[in-house]
């Protein structure tokens, strides 16, 4: 199992940063691995919405099926992966003196042919580059 947590601090409120967070189809002019998000139904956002996302990392690509499991409006939005790569994540937002913590952890599964562990060890370290680049680029939104 890979487990990253990356996190980021924002010079806005949490409500300020909730209003990007929860347009998941957005997600992908921030996330530089995610290429396309589906949805699965009329729901866009809550708990039960469910999509497909389309992502790539180096030569690595893959979809998603994705669904939120969790829900509090300007604290956290909980996913549940399902696909070639299994797992749950968070992103997490905390109140901080002029601004907010945003936290992003996801514990996922690769698929057996990736290797198991030696695959966790290795894909770790990038994903945890690739999301607090992607946290990055969040940011340059509320400049």
């Amino acid at each position: 199992m890979a487990t990253v947590t990356v996190s980021a601090t924002y010079p806005v409120a949490p409500e300020v940063v909730w209003q990007e967070l929860r347009h998941v189809e957005r997600h992908v002019t921030w996330m530089s691995d995610a290429v396309a998000i589906e949805f699965l139904g009329d729901q866009r956002e809550g708990v039960g919405t469910s999509f497909r996302c389309t992502t790539k990392v180096g030569p690595f690509k893959t979809e998603d099926l994705m669904t939120i499991t969790l829900w509090v409006e300007n604290t956290v939005m909980g996913v549940e992966h399902r696909g070639l790569v299994t797992g749950r994540g968070a992103f997490t937002l905390a109140p901080t003196p002029g601004g907010t913590l945003v936290t992003w952890s996801e514990e996922l599964t690769l698929p057996w042919w990736g290797l198991g562990p030696l695959g966790s060890c290795v894909a770790s370290p990038v994903l945890r580059r690739l999301w607090a680049r992607n946290l990055k680029n969040l940011g340059r939104l509320f400049v």
